[in-house]
């Protein structure tokens, strides 16, 4: 209805939708010169698209995001429900009364009783072979006790544990290729059609989880999935497109940050609010997880169908042209070329894929990683594993914002040592995270994850503060790599840190020795106009300059 009230007003000549936009005075964000925010008013939402285009993308390219994020990462904390489903439980593969001495069960121990699977301990500490024997005169002559056992034994090193991390992994790795695609399918069809078209593709795959019934369509549903998550870069992208350089760093903090929330909604989402009321109201675990499902999918094609009727691109049009950037040329896979060139660009695709890529891979793991290592049941694990997530409604604005105000204060230098500390500090924590053990109290693995999260949260909106200034003409392109430098991130620590190595803390101090290493190629960053981390601009020009002319936001 509204659609049809924008296009023929009553008492009027009908308005074609792809007409400009009326002055500036009706706009209902102050704007500058391009007609672009210079402000970001979260409330109001009022007008129609013709008014306030800037707050319905800002909305629209945030809520995809969110319920993007839902469903990618729907089927993480269920994983344990979908591993027993398709039998691939340690304890469902070798049932403990054949296969007595898999080591997975050797090394058992239940943290809420203390007892062990090995009654009498085990030969050996580190790599056992069997449960120690039965002393002489023992009143109890057995010698295993396969009740202490989880319903899903999961561990590392089982083949479960193989499969969960192959399906993580398939779901991040998708979206490398969506994301570079995105530069120049957004210059093409522009944010509203490409994010539309994105959130129908996921509907359909969010939707065919409901039939996992093997490892192998358990990882190829995931991977498809997964494409939802290129969703990212037209939030970025569109939001630059919408707000001023003085705004641009808290818009695209805030409109991701708040993305990302879904990753932290979802681990509570899928298990507290659907998946325990239905097994509760008797319905059959195997069920429940399955029509749980089902939800998300059913907000994707709601969310895609309002986007296509009620946003458009631009400012001032319907859709979307590349001279908007200031981009002469028609978009070509050559514009990657040239822009992978500049070494600048490079490590900020992988300090990306520090920050982004760790997020990514802490929703594919914490909810396991509570719920083996220290046996939580799966509301409690997801209540925790979401607290990770939650962190997304305020520290990616919060960095984002940060550096806003230091570049207006100290100058482009500023958003550069935003940068750097986020990525510094978000190390450390995830070096304390992987010291914690199931020997310490709940709440001690909780204060890290949060500290931990708050950086790494603030490291994505720093980086995004610094990627609208990179290179004017390629900004979809420039968005789209850095963007697909996160997935990359949450490969690389899947194959190389979570999943080759057995030990639960490891990885994550592995992992943090990653982050600090692209940390501390933060003073690559120079720009004769802007200047570097030690360096002020070589090439003196206002504030005023820079804003208008080296940011394409």
């Amino acid at each position: 209805a509204q659609v049809i009230w924008i296009i023929f007003r009553p008492g009027s000549c009908p308005i074609s939708p792809f007409a400009n936009m009326p002055a500036e005075s009706d706009f209902k964000c102050a704007v500058d010169k391009d007609n672009k925010s210079t402000e970001l008013p979260l409330l109001r939402v009022c007008g129609t698209v013709q008014q306030n285009p800037h707050m319905r993308a800002f909305w629209a390219s945030t809520i995809s995001f969110f319920l993007a994020f839902l469903g990618w990462f729907a089927l993480a904390p269920l994983g344990l429900e979908v591993a027993t489903s398709m039998g691939v439980c340690e304890n469902q593969l070798y049932p403990p009364a054949d296969n007595p001495k898999r080591v997975a069960y050797l090394k058992y121990k239940s943290l809420k009783t203390g007892e062990t699977y090995c009654k009498y301990g085990k030969n050996d500490d580190v790599n056992p072979t069997d449960c120690n024997p039965v002393p002489p005169g023992a009143a109890d002559a057995t010698q295993y006790q396969p009740e202490v056992l989880a319903k899903c034994v999961c561990t590392g090193g089982t083949e479960c544990k193989g499969i969960i991390a192959n399906a993580g992994v398939a779901a991040v790795a998708s979206t490398i290729f969506v994301r570079i695609a995105l530069g120049t399918l957004l210059e093409r069809f522009g944010p509203v059609n490409v994010q539309s078209g994105l959130m129908t593709f996921g509907a359909f795959w969010v939707a065919m989880a409901a039939a996992i019934s093997a490892p192998w369509n358990y990882t190829l549903i995931r991977f498809f999935i997964g494409c939802a998550g290129a969703t990212f870069v037209t939030n970025q992208f569109w939001c630059s497109l919408m707000f001023s350089a003085n705004v641009v760093g808290t818009a695209n903090a805030t409109a991701a940050g708040w993305g990302n929330l879904g990753g932290g909604v979802t681990q509570i989402f899928m298990i507290s609010v659907l998946f325990n009321p239905m097994v509760n109201s008797g319905m059959a675990a195997n069920t429940a997880w399955r029509v749980a499902m089902i939800v998300p999918a059913v907000l994707f094609l709601i969310c895609a169908a309002a986007m296509k009727f009620l946003c458009w691109d631009t400012p001032t049009a319907k859709r979307f042209d590349v001279s908007v950037t200031g981009k002469t040329q028609k978009p070509s896979l050559w514009d990657y070329v040239v822009v992978l060139k500049d070494i600048r660009v490079v490590v900020m695709i992988f300090q990306y894929s520090a920050c982004f890529g760790t997020e990514l891979a802490m929703n594919n793991q914490l909810a396991t990683h509570f719920r083996t290592y220290f046996q939580m049941d799966a509301a409690d694990a997801s209540a925790l594993a979401g607290a990770f997530g939650l962190m997304n409604l305020f520290a990616r604005s919060l960095g984002g914002i940060i550096s806003d105000v230091l570049f207006k204060y100290v100058g482009f230098r500023g958003r550069i040592w935003a940068q750097f500390l986020a990525l510094f500090f978000e190390a450390i924590f995830l070096f304390c995270f992987g010291m914690v053990d199931n020997s310490q109290p709940w709440y001690v693995a909780l204060a890290v994850v949060i500290c931990f999260s708050l950086f790494v949260q603030m490291a994505e909106g720093t980086s995004y503060s610094i990627v609208p200034f990179m290179n004017r003409e390629q900004l979809a392109v420039v968005s789209a790599l850095v963007g697909a430098g996160g997935n990359l991130g949450a490969v690389i620590a899947g194959f190389c840190f979570y999943k080759p190595i057995n030990d639960p803390l490891l990885p994550f101090l592995v992992h943090a020795g990653y982050v600090m290493f692209w940390a501390l190629l933060t003073p690559c960053y120079y720009w004769r106009e802007h200047g570097g981390m030690f360096h002020g601009p070589a090439v003196k020009t206002s504030k005023a300059a820079v804003e208008s002319t080296d940011a394409t936001v």
